[in-house]
Formats: C-alpha cells, sequence, structure tokens
C-alpha cells in the first residue's frame, strides 16, 4: 500500500469520524426557541427580570446607526437599560450614540468612558467590567426608589422581588450587533425557563461581496467543528464556548465565576467567559442565531484575514507544538482529499482519487447545511478546500507575527501573551 493510499486512507476515516462522532457540528439546527403565534414556546416569567445591556465599542461610527437603534427599540416587558461604553474612541463614537439615543428614543442609554485599560486588562473587557459595575450601581438605585411604591412585606421589603444588587442580568452585545425587537424578550425568557445562567447567540454575519461570501460561512462552520453546540450545551460536558456578539449572563452566574475579572487578559473572551462559568457550577448554552446580525463588513480579503489571524494563535496557546500538529490536521483533513484526486489520476492509481474523491464529498455534504443557513449557493461546498488553505495560512501568520512580537494586534492595541497565573 503507497504512501499516497495511507494518507488518503486516513483523510476519509477523518471525515466518517467527523460525519458521526464529533456532536453532529454540521447540522445547523440548534437554535433558540421562539413563541409562535399560538403562544408556544418557553412560559414567560412570572415576573421579567431586570437587565442591563452592556456594549463595549471602540471607534465603531461606521457601524452605530446600523445596530444601537437595534437596542433602543428592544420590545422588553421588564426593566432594561443600556450602557454603552467607549473605549478610548476618537471617531466620535460616544457623541454619536447620544445623538442616536435622542433620535429614536426607546430603552434608557448611558454613555461612559472607562479611561485606559489597568495592567493585564484587554481593552474589551476593561470596559465590560466598568459598564457592569455602572449598571449594578444605576439600576440598584432605580430599584430602591422603585420599591418605596411598590407593595412591601411585614419587614418593610419589596414583596414581589428581593433587592438583591438592582440587575438579574447582563446582555453582553459587541457594538457592531444588529437585534431584533423580541431579541432580549426572548433570550430572557430561554434563560429563565431552561435554568441558563449563560445563553449565547451566533450572530449571523454579513455575507454580501466575494470573499464574505468564501470565508465568512467557514468561519461559523469551523468554529461549530472545534466547539460542537450539543456538547457545549450538555450540562456536565467539558466543552464550553459562546459568542462574544451576544452573551445573555446571568449576574449571580457572573459573580460566582469572578467574571470578568477571572479573564480579563483573555483574547478570545467569549470562550474563556463561557469556559469559566461552566466550570463554577453554570449551565450554557450556545447555538445559531436567526434574528440577531452582524452589521460589520468585511468586503476585502485582508480585512477578513486580519480578523481571524489576531486571534488564530492565541486558539493555540501560543504553543509551536500545537501550530505544527493544527497545520498538519488542516493539511490532512482538507487538502489531502483533492490533491488525492490529483495525483491519483496522474499516477493512474484508482485507489486513492476514489478515497480522495469521497473525503471531499463528505467535506463538502457537511458543509451544505451551513451554506443553506447563509444563504449561499451550493456551488461554495466543494471549494472549501480553498477556504481551509486560506485559513491554515492565517493560522501560521498569526504565529510569525507573534513571534515578531505583534501579538493579537486590534484597533491600534496589541496584546501580547498573557502572563502565567499566579
Amino acid at each position: 500500500m503507497s504512501a499516497l493510499m495511507w494518507i488518503a486512507a486516513g483523510s476519509l476515516a477523518a471525515w466518517l469520524w467527523l460525519l458521526l462522532g464529533q456532536g453532529f457540528f454540521w447540522r445547523t439546527d440548534v437554535r433558540l426557541p421562539r413563541t409562535g403565534p399560538d403562544g408556544s414556546g418557553p412560559p414567560e416569567p412570572a415576573a421579567w427580570p431586570s437587565v442591563a445591556v452592556v456594549v463595549p465599542a471602540r471607534d465603531e461610527s461606521a457601524v452605530l446607526p446600523a445596530s444601537l437603534p437595534s437596542l433602543l427599540a428592544q420590545d422588553y416587558p421588564g426593566p432594561a437599560e443600556i450602557f454603552l461604553i467607549d473605549d478610548g474612541s476618537s471617531d466620535g463614537t460616544g457623541k454619536l450614540a447620544r445623538e442616536l439615543a435622542d433620535e429614536h428614543g426607546g430603552l434608557p442609554l448611558t454613555v461612559d468612558s472607562p479611561g485606559e485599560p489597568g495592567p493585564g486588562w484587554t481593552g474589551k473587557l476593561w470596559a465590560v467590567r466598568h459598564g457592569m459595575a455602572l449598571a449594578t450601581t444605576r439600576l440598584a438605585a432605580d430599584r430602591q426608589d422603585a420599591c418605596g411604591a411598590d407593595r412591601k412585606d411585614a419587614d418593610g421589603r419589596d414583596a414581589d422581588r428581593k433587592d438583591d444588587g438592582g440587575v438579574d442580568y447582563l446582555l453582553l452585545t459587541d457594538a457592531d450587533i444588529a437585534h431584533e425587537p423580541d431579541s432580549l424578550r426572548e433570550l430572557v425568557r430561554a434563560a429563565e425557563a431552561n435554568g441558563l445562567d449563560l445563553v449565547s447567540q451566533m450572530a449571523r454575519l454579513r455575507v454580501v461581496t466575494y470573499w464574505e461570501r468564501l470565508i465568512v460561512p467557514a468561519f461559523v462552520y469551523f468554529f461549530a467543528q472545534l466547539y460542537p453546540f450539543r456538547w457545549v450545551n450538555r450540562p456536565r460536558g467539558r466543552t464550553a464556548a459562546a459568542a462574544g456578539g451576544c452573551v445573555l449572563l446571568r449576574r449571580e452566574a457572573a459573580e460566582r465565576a469572578g467574571v470578568p475579572e477571572a479573564i480579563r487578559q483573555a483574547v478570545i473572551d467569549d470562550v474563556a467567559l463561557a469556559r469559566t462559568v461552566k466550570r463554577s457550577g453554570g449551565r450554557i448554552w450556545l447555538g445559531l442565531a436567526d434574528r440577531v446580525d452582524s452589521v460589520r463588513p468585511y468586503p476585502r480579503l485582508g480585512e477578513l484575514w486580519r480578523m481571524v489571524s489576531r486571534s488564530a494563535y492565541t486558539q493555540l496557546h501560543h504553543n509551536p507544538l500545537l501550530l505544527l500538529v493544527t497545520v498538519a490536521g488542516l493539511a490532512v483533513v482538507y487538502l489531502v482529499p483533492p490533491a488525492a484526486v490529483v495525483a491519483g489520476v496522474l499516477t493512474e492509481r484508482p485507489a486513492p482519487p476514489a478515497m480522495g474523491a469521497a473525503a471531499w464529498a463528505l467535506m463538502a455534504g457537511t458543509y451544505i447545511p451551513m451554506l443553506r443557513y447563509y444563504r449561499q449557493t451550493l456551488w461554495l461546498a466543494p471549494l472549501l478546500p480553498l477556504t481551509a488553505l486560506l485559513y491554515l495560512l492565517m493560522t501560521v501568520d498569526s504565529a510569525v507575527r507573534h513571534h515578531l512580537g505583534q501579538g493579537a494586534a486590534w484597533k491600534g492595541r496589541t496584546y501580547a501573551r498573557p502572563s502565567a497565573a499566579p
């Protein structure tokens, strides 16, 4: 048996395993249950909890007009307030946010700035920390004021809800994420009905240009392959992940897990958050979104390249050996099938191209549900090896940049490898 046949057979075996043994990652039916026209779906809470919407924003004036009005327009029956934390923007992000709130009305909006990040903090998590503290203080004061007019029990306490800090949930959402009017309601409804401490939806990313069509659906496909949603959602499973664009977090769970302080250095903060909450005993859920969308454009390859490469090596824990294993794995799984087809035809050996074609067919077949979710032509499915090659090069580039001292660069900040925990 030739080396080519062994490699082709290994690739085919890998795809058979991915098809059946990797949590059915390729299926796109893990969605948040929504309320139907007949009232079906998760039951409504007896009393709607309070929610603080925390939006870290740095130089986001280009996308705020398409995203912030959707938050202001949330149709939520309980107390809710938006806290947009302007993280050192130089493009008038904070001023624009106030103007949009004046123009559109809706939920109350507070705009504040946390100053420069403290030692050992990433900018986003420093902004989230400030927003969480501000929200807790503000909504606690609002609740205390409201208690004066509410019905009291014999001890003078609010008879309907315990006053334990003013905010029950935190919706952590990025400045480029647009929500349908019922988004917050459905997130809270699902969390309350199922006893979840963290509910996260993978926002539907923008897919308009050629490069977005080629790369964006694959980004979500690869993420689901790495963190199968069904495994994430197992209460006793070890797999944990979230999508940072839309995370509803129970405040008690955040305090129990010690976040955001416990993950203050995390560049991939969404996965770190989910892992920390789950390890502290919290129940988490992750799925694809139907009514939550990213409005950020990535029209050119260079912008998509930077988006992926800034954190790819961080995902590998800055480990050169893990980088080599990952590159080899990507090559065997995604590049060998078409290579085996071509090499087998050139050498006139029937077995390698047959196995390569079978692996390639499985690869394309598992990609079709994601392409349908993104409403893209199915002709992109056979091109997945090309997309995987681009991701492989992005990962290598991420490692090279790290070793050149550039670290994870984003919006004028560069983050080096996190220091070891004391």
